[in-house]
């Protein structure tokens, strides 16, 4: 997190809130599954089939979306180049506003399978070498790192390395607050509030410029050319 500049970690934790927006969403919809969380997911899917329930149909199909989602994403984002960050989330947008339309129309389920493949599309703004650089809607590798960081935070070696993880989860739980009670409020309407944040986040990514790769230590300090 602290080798992109502050602008852009900025914006991951916009995403992240968006990304706990719509999996808070999606869990009170199909009532305990989810549409950005695939681990959860993947269990679900294999209790189903233990169980032999309609479980594992509806989890596995949730987990087929989302990865076709990260598919498409990834494509978009290769054939967008540098302005990849805007244009996916401009894809992200119009998804989440198909899901928000099936919703109205009464089919709450197809409304969060195209939420879960707008999740999965969403991992592809911060990606680098082919990979993810920063998780935007699971935190299971981010907490994991705040563990690390705090460590080294209690022996003296790195006093802020903790921080950017925490707000990454801080903001995908804050986001996925909201999203519970804005469901219980509007119901499936709700989604249009997240269309219009992932547009909102389009038009911020396209304003800051494009998204390159993460700065090393020396580079982000100005040290790099100095010692070259």
């Amino acid at each position: 997190m602290r080798r992109y500049p502050r602008r852009f970690r900025a914006l991951a934790a916009g995403l992240a809130a968006l990304a706990g927006y719509v999996d808070a969403v999606g869990f009170l919809t199909l009532g305990g599954f989810f549409v950005s969380f695939m681990s959860g997911n993947s269990t679900r899917l294999a209790v189903g089939l233990a169980f032999h329930t309609h479980a594992a149909g509806i989890a596995g199909g949730l987990v087929a979306t989302f990865v076709a989602g990260g598919v498409a994403g990834t494509r978009v984002a290769g054939a967008a180049g540098v302005r990849r960050a805007p244009v996916v989330l401009g894809c992200v947008a119009a998804l989440l506003a198909i899901a928000a339309l099936v919703a109205q129309m009464g089919s709450g389920m197809a409304a969060a399978f195209v939420l879960a493949a707008a999740m999965g599309a969403e991992n592809a703004v911060f990606e680098r070498d082919g990979e993810v650089a920063i998780g935007l809607t699971y935190m299971t590798g981010t907490l994991v790192k705040l563990g690390q960081r705090l460590a080294a935070l209690v022996r003296g070696e790195d006093r802020r390395g903790w921080a950017g993880h925490f707000v990454m989860w801080v903001s995908l739980t804050a986001g996925a607050a909201l999203g519970a009670s804005m469901h219980q409020w509007i119901g499936g309407a709700a989604i249009w509030l997240a269309a219009a944040l992932a547009a909102t986040l389009a038009v911020v990514a396209g304003a800051i410029g494009p998204i390159g790769p993460a700065l090393d230590p020396v580079s982000r300090s100005g040290r790099g050319a100095a010692a070259g």
